[in-house]
C-alpha cells in the first residue's frame, strides 16, 4: 500500500515541475520576442517617437522657406531599429553654437551715400550666391548703394536669368534697407558717367576696401566690380560684417516665388517616400572637364573632355594629369565608388536618394553599378513633369536653384565633391539645424 501512494507523488512533483519550466520558459520567450523584433517587421517608414528625437524649429526656412514641421524621422521599431536611426538619420549635436545674425548694440543704420556699387557676378548659382553676399559688405564698408547685381550670363552653362528670375528682388532689397541702400538701376544721368572698373583683390580685408577702394570716391561717382567671388576675407572682420554677411545670405538671398514653389513639390514628393539622402553627384561634362579627372571614363571620353577644357578661354590650366588630381583628392567621386560609400556606412538598398545634380557625364552607363545597389534614385526630371519644369528648363542656375532646396531640406546630404554647392548647402543646413552632412574623405 506505501509503494501504491508513492508513485502518484512522484508523478505529481515531475508534473508540477514541469509546469513550473514551461511556464517560465514561456515567459522569458516572450520577453525576448518583445526587446528583440524579427527583421521582417523592420519598417523603414515608421518614425521613432521618442521625445529626445523631436526636432522643432521656430525659424522661418530662408531661403527654401519650405516648412516650419518638424522634420519627418525614421521609426524603426525595436533596439536595432533605434540604433540604426543614431547611426544613419539623427542629425548631429550642434555642440551650443547657433544662429548669430543680430547686430551688435553698436551697430548703426548706413551712413550716407558716396557713389554706386556695380557688381558683375561669375561662376555658377552658389559661386554668384557667395559673391553677392560679400558684396553686399562690401557696399556697406565703403559707403556705397548697391545696384542689384549683375548674374554671370557667359560662364560655362550659358544661363540668361536676371537677378529677379533667381531670387526674391523686392524681398532682398527691403530686408536689407537698414544696412545697405540697394536699387534696381543705375541713375539715368549716371548711365554714361565716367566710372571706374576694378577687380578686387581676393580674400582682402577692411584695410584694403576703406583705404584704396573708398579712395576713388574722390574721382569717380560710380565703381564696377568686375568679379564677385571671393574677394573678401573670411577671418579678422568685425563681428558685424559678419553678421551682416550671414544676413545677406540666409535671410535676405530668397529665391524667388515660383522656384521655392517648385521646391516645396519637389520636396513633398520626395518625403512620400519616406526619409531620403540628397546626393549632390558632381559628376557632369563641366566639372570633370574643369578638374582634368577621368577615372573609370573611356579613352575618347577622356579626349573629348580634353577638347572642352583646351577650348574654353577663362579655364586657365589646361594641361593637368588625372592620375595626380585623384591622389591628391581633388577628383569627385565617380557614382560606383558613392554607392560602395552609402553601403558601407550602412544605408539600406531601400532608402530614396534624391540626385542634385545636372546631367550626368555618360548617362546611365556610369549609373548602372550605383542604380544596381540604390533602385530608388530619383530627380527633378522624375519627380516633376516636362510641364512643370518647362518654366526653369535651358536655365541652369534656376534647375540648380531646385536642387539646393531639396538639398537643404533633406534627411542627409552627402556631396561627392567639396565644391561651391556642397559647401554653401552644408552651411546653410548648419544653420537651419537641419539633419546630418556627410562629406567623403577622399
Amino acid at each position: 500500500m506505501q509503494r501504491r501512494k508513492r508513485i502518484p507523488l512522484a508523478l505529481l512533483r515531475k508534473l508540477l515541475i514541469a509546469a513550473i519550466c514551461s511556464i517560465a520558459f514561456v515567459a522569458l520567450f516572450s520577453v525576448r520576442v518583445h526587446i528583440v523584433p524579427s527583421s521582417k517587421d523592420h519598417r523603414f517608414n515608421d518614425k521613432i517617437s521618442t521625445p529626445q528625437d523631436l526636432q522643432s524649429w521656430t525659424r522661418e526656412l530662408a531661403p527654401p522657406h519650405l516648412s516650419k514641421a518638424p522634420l519627418p524621422t525614421p521609426k524603426l521599431s525595436g533596439s536595432r531599429g533605434y540604433l540604426d536611426y543614431q547611426k544613419l538619420w539623427k542629425p548631429p549635436s550642434n555642440r551650443g553654437f547657433l544662429p548669430c545674425t543680430n547686430p551688435t548694440p553698436n551697430y548703426t543704420t548706413s551712413a550716407e551715400s558716396r557713389g554706386y556699387l556695380l557688381v558683375h557676378t561669375n561662376g555658377g548659382l552658389n559661386q554668384m550666391r557667395s559673391g553677392i553676399c560679400d558684396m553686399v559688405a562690401v557696399a556697406r564698408i565703403i559707403n556705397a548703394t548697391l545696384v542689384i547685381p549683375e548674374l554671370d550670363k557667359r560662364s560655362f552653362w550659358q544661363d540668361t536669368s536676371n537677378f529677379s528670375d533667381i531670387f526674391d528682388e523686392e524681398h532682398f532689397m527691403t530686408s536689407l534697407a537698414n544696412d545697405v541702400k540697394i536699387i534696381k538701376k543705375l541713375p539715368k544721368e549716371l548711365v554714361n558717367a565716367n566710372r571706374v572698373v576694378k577687380q578686387f583683390i581676393s580674400w582682402s580685408g577692411m584695410d584694403y576696401y576703406e583705404n584704396e577702394i573708398a579712395s576713388l570716391w574722390e574721382d569717380y561717382q560710380v565703381i564696377r566690380a568686375s568679379k564677385s567671388d571671393s574677394r573678401l576675407a573670411n577671418n579678422n572682420l568685425p563681428p558685424d560684417i559678419q553678421k551682416l554677411r550671414c544676413r545677406a545670405c540666409y535671410e535676405a538671398l530668397r529665391f524667388s516665388p515660383h522656384i521655392e514653389q517648385m521646391g516645396k513639390l519637389l520636396v513633398e514628393r520626395m518625403r512620400s517616400f519616406g526619409p531620403y539622402i540628397a546626393l549632390h553627384l558632381r559628376y557632369e561634362k563641366d566639372m570633370l572637364a574643369f578638374s582634368g579627372c577621368s577615372h573609370d571614363l573611356s579613352p575618347d571620353e577622356a579626349e573629348e573632355l580634353r577638347m572642352i577644357r583646351e577650348n574654353i578661354s577663362y579655364w586657365k590650366i589646361k594641361d593637368i594629369n588625372p592620375i595626380e588630381q585623384r591622389s591628391k583628392g581633388l577628383c569627385p567621386l565617380t557614382p560606383k565608388e558613392v554607392g560602395i560609400f552609402l553601403t558601407a556606412l550602412g544605408y539600406p538598398s531601400t532608402i530614396p536618394i534624391y540626385i542634385a545634380a545636372g546631367e550626368i557625364y555618360g548617362g546611365e552607363s556610369h549609373m548602372a553599378e550605383l542604380r544596381s545597389r540604390y533602385p530608388l534614385l530619383m530627380s527633378k526630371e522624375k519627380l516633376a513633369s516636362i510641364e512643370e519644369l518647362e518654366p526653369f528648363s535651358n536655365h541652369a542656375s534656376q534647375m540648380a536653384a531646385l536642387d539646393y532646396i531639396v538639398s537643404v531640406e533633406s534627411d542627409v546630404f552627402i556631396p561627392s565633391y567639396s565644391g561651391n554647392m556642397a559647401k554653401a548647402v552644408e552651411g546653410h543646413r548648419r544653420f537651419l539645424g537641419r539633419g546630418r552632412t556627410i562629406s567623403p574623405d577622399k
